[in-house]
Parts: structure tokens; C-alpha cells; sequence
């Protein structure tokens, strides 16, 4: 059975804190932001000692992802890039609900779940000419109207004019890399 939850002053730059003890609990710990307060959830069987070294490390990791989202070339810049490239190439149909970057794609340059409406970019393209990141945003955008790969996806994707050349890039990283080689007719996948 759960126990009480117990109040822990932060830093101002944090703000509240309740952590929650729970006897369900063995081994995992995590953290989330509710307003301006901090959850975090712990095992009931955590000493002290263990739970503000735990906090303490939740709080950071807590900050270094929402500092990550606001920084140049973080999600929010991400998502907003991909608003733009929807109302240039798409009528402003391609509305997701959510675009972020993410380490752990490695055999993939992004992907889309269109039930959701999620796209999600692979940190690998980061650094990359814009013109690519920029194609990869568009290729996932073209998901969330058409799901698979069949002609209506490709002829949506023939709008935005620099499709062939940043799949040329592409494929050359990739076979740099030692990738496997991305058919003509199939790229960075989407989940469905």
C-alpha cells in the first residue's frame, strides 16, 4: 500500500516537490512536472539518504530535458519548423501533435505514428543541411495524411522540390555508415 506523500523544499528554479513512496514499487524511480510542482516516485524501501540522492538526480535530469526543448534546435524549434514546412508544401493539413528529437533511432532518419499524429527525428540528422532535416520533416509530415508509401504519399512529397537530392545525402551517409541501404520505395518508416 502506498504511503503518504512527504513535501520537500527545492530550489526556487525547481519548485515544490512531493515524493511518493509506493510499497508496488521495487526498482524504478521517475520524475514529472504537474504545474509548477515536481512528482517524484520512488520504492517505499528507499532510506533518506537514498531518496534526496534520488530527487536530487531526477530534478537534474528533469531540467536537462526541458532545457534541451528550448534551446536552438530543440523540439519546439522543431515543431514550429514543421508547421512551417506543413503550410508551405502541405496547405497546413499535416497538423502533428507532437515533434521531437530522439537518440534512439539509429537505423532510421525519423518516424511517424499518423493515429497519434507523432513525429520523431533522429538526433543522427542534427547537424545536417537544412535542406535534409527539412526533407525528413516533410517525408514524416506526408505520413499524417497518407500512411504507407504508395503513389498518393509520393506525389505529395513531390512538392517540396529538393526530395531526390536530400535522399541522394541521405543514402551516402547511410552507406558511409554502413547502413542498410534504403530502397527507392521506402524510407524512414512510419509506425501505424
Amino acid at each position: 500500500m502506498p504511503t503518504e506523500p512527504t513535501e520537500q523544499q527545492q530550489p526556487a528554479v525547481h519548485g515544490p516537490v512531493e515524493v511518493r513512496r509506493s510499497d508496488r514499487r521495487r526498482r524504478t524511480v521517475s520524475a514529472y512536472r504537474e504545474g509548477d510542482r515536481t512528482i517524484v516516485l520512488i520504492p517505499a524501501r528507499m532510506s533518506k539518504a537514498e531518496e534526496r540522492r534520488w530527487v536530487t538526480a531526477m530534478l537534474d535530469r528533469l531540467a536537462a530535458k526541458e532545457a534541451k526543448r528550448s534551446v536552438p534546435g530543440g523540439d519546439t524549434e522543431l515543431a514550429e519548423r514543421a508547421g512551417r514546412l506543413s503550410e508551405r508544401y502541405f496547405e497546413g493539413r499535416a497538423r502533428p501533435t507532437s515533434v521531437r528529437w530522439v537518440t534512439n533511432q539509429n537505423t532510421r532518419w525519423g518516424s511517424c505514428t499518423p493515429a497519434e499524429g507523432t513525429i520523431r527525428l533522429s538526433h543522427r540528422l542534427r547537424g545536417m543541411p537544412e535542406y535534409v532535416v527539412d526533407y525528413v520533416l516533410c517525408h514524416e509530415l506526408a505520413h499524417l495524411l497518407v500512411p504507407g508509401h504508395g503513389p498518393d504519399f509520393w506525389r505529395l512529397l513531390e512538392g517540396y522540390p529538393r526530395t531526390e537530392r536530400a535522399r541522394g545525402y541521405l543514402e551516402g551517409v547511410a552507406a558511409t555508415a554502413r547502413m542498410p541501404e534504403v530502397p527507392p520505395d521506402v524510407t524512414d518508416d512510419e509506425e501505424v
